[in-house]
């Protein structure tokens, strides 16, 4: 799109995200989409994340954005973190998220000495649900703060009806119960549930999400990655509870157009793009299974032999991505060990760390995604108008499950039955045998006659998501109310 020229006033929002990639990562892509509406865009960031997201970045600054970071340094090892661990996705163990939760909050004061320093001050002030402090901060200098995470209008009704009707008090840990309520029929068990309603959470961390529900209750409002005409029943009935400050301003991926920044976004891949690119050109047309199960993923090896198993016996090409991390030697172990390596050289392709995600999905060789149903990548699978199969793990994943398998009908399940609790993945063990992933994965690749369905309503919404975007679109068209909203607030602030 055309950038739309800065006015005499011109609006600036300080966004802070949570510190892990699946939340760095979107509020890059928000962060561009504003600049090119003519707003000027300020991220806090710190000195790794800042090393680790600045070239995607350096990119849209070099184009005439008017992006930055604001960088101040986390103070990691006093709050028991190591030496430079800044994200989710480093920490050693999923238990320390608290930790790092409580490192970032440490720049609280910071941020409000750059506020009060600033002229004029931002307009707004975009932060994820789980970060409270940017509420005090917004609420001290009376700028209106909007949440901006990784959650969906379906999501948020779902658990808004938790909330609301707190159905699932009286059903088992496995028991099935229907949400009311929703445009759909929608059947969940308690152990499927996020955090914040899972009987197995701790008291402390039910605490946590209550004042996160608090916190997000008292926000100016709510910006979703994602657009009306993927979820309309759920954002319209979103709208109404909110009292229409909701703005669906997605896909926000889509806003990365060539291949250079496709292959930038995130972290540094761990694969150079053109070896990539030349990998699936050599592919046929919807032949290969795309294996990710995410950043922070804490996948026990016994567990990630079975799905390696699962792609050696579906017989079809594949790219699988091991993440990085404490787990890595145990697996990279098997591989060698067993032969897994050698024995798909012809049809198989590991990329061992960050994968370009969006410059794989939108390749014309890629038939199926397999996903742990992150929103981020859920919605970049829609875009891609590719088939899922669908392997949760916790938070809302399960509830994203249910939206592309139920509601959209684009998806196969795996059958996870259960989320798993950060700092007990050892005790998850295998929970999918090799046998029920290759049998989900077939049903996705399949050429038969609900095969065939499943890509063509596949591939109608990812035409869709970018219609939305487009000039006149429906996320463009609420990315203008949004921002002419603020620009109200602004001035009334300001005459008064």
């Amino acid at each position: 799109m055309a950038l739309e020229k800065p006015q005499d006033n011109q609006l600036q929002f300080l966004i802070i995200p949570l510190m892990s990639p699946g939340h760095y990562i979107p509020t890059i892509d928000m962060a561009k989409l504003l600049a090119q509406h003519g707003v000027k865009v300020t991220i806090v960031t710190t000195p790794v994340n800042a090393l680790r997201f600045g070239s995607i970045l350096d990119q849209a600054v070099q184009s005439g954005l008017p992006i930055c970071f604001l960088e101040f340094p986390l103070p990691s090892t006093e709050f028991g973190l190591p030496e430079g661990c800044e994200s989710l996705d480093d920490l050693p163990n999923l238990g320390l998220a608290k930790e790092l939760f409580l490192a970032q909050s440490s720049l609280q004061q910071q941020v409000e000495q750059y506020i009060e320093n600033s002229e004029p001050k931002p307009s707004c002030i975009l932060s994820g649900t789980f970060l409270q402090w940017p509420a005090e901060t917004a609420k001290k200098f009376q700028i209106p703060r909007i949440i901006f995470d990784g959650m969906n209008c379906f999501t948020q009704m779902i658990n808004h009806v938790l909330y609301l009707t707190k159905v699932y008090e009286s059903v088992g840990e496995s028991e099935s119960f229907v949400l009311p309520g929703l445009p759909d029929r929608i059947e969940l068990t308690r152990s499927q549930l996020s955090f914040a309603f899972n009987s197995s959470g701790s008291k402390e961390v039910k605490e946590f999400h209550e004042k996160v529900r608090v916190s997000e209750s008292e926000a100016y409002g709510v910006i979703i990655n994602s657009f009306q005409e993927l979820e309309q029943g759920y954002s319209d009935e979103y709208q109404k509870i909110k009292e229409d400050k909701v703005w669906c301003v997605g896909p926000l991926s889509l806003c990365h157009k060539d291949v250079s920044e496709k292959a930038l976004r995130g972290n540094k891949p761990s694969i150079n793009k053109n070896e990539c690119l030349k990998w699936l050109d050599s592919k046929d047309n919807a032949s290969v299974i795309y294996a990710c199960l995410g950043s922070i993923s804490r996948m026990e090896p016994d567990q990630l032999v079975e799905l390696a198993l699962a792609l050696e016996s579906s017989n079809r090409p594949f790219i699988w991505v091991v993440r990085a991390g404490h787990k890595t030697p145990k697996i990279e172990k098997w591989i060698e060990e067993d032969g897994f390596e050698e024995r798909t050289r012809d049809r198989g392709l590991l990329i061992r760390g960050w994968a370009p995600q969006l410059l794989v999905l939108s390749h014309p060789a890629i038939g199926g995604f397999l996903t742990h149903c992150g929103w981020n990548s859920t919605l970049e699978g829609v875009c891609a108008g590719v088939p899922m199969v669908t392997w949760p793990q916790f938070q809302e994943q399960f509830y994203n499950e249910k939206l592309v398998v139920q509601v959209l009908r684009i998806g196969v399940s795996v059958g996870a039955q259960s989320v798993v609790h950060w700092g007990e993945e050892e005790k998850s063990g295998v929970q999918i045998k090799s046998e029920e992933l290759r049998k989900a994965i077939e049903m996705v690749m399949e050429e038969g006659k609900e095969g065939e369905e499943r890509r063509k309503r596949a591939k109608e919404l990812g035409k869709m998501a970018h219609k939305a975007v487009e000039e006149g679109g429906s996320s463009h068209q609420n990315m203008r109310r949004l921002i002419e909203d603020i620009r109200n607030q602004s001035s009334t602030r300001n005459s008064s």
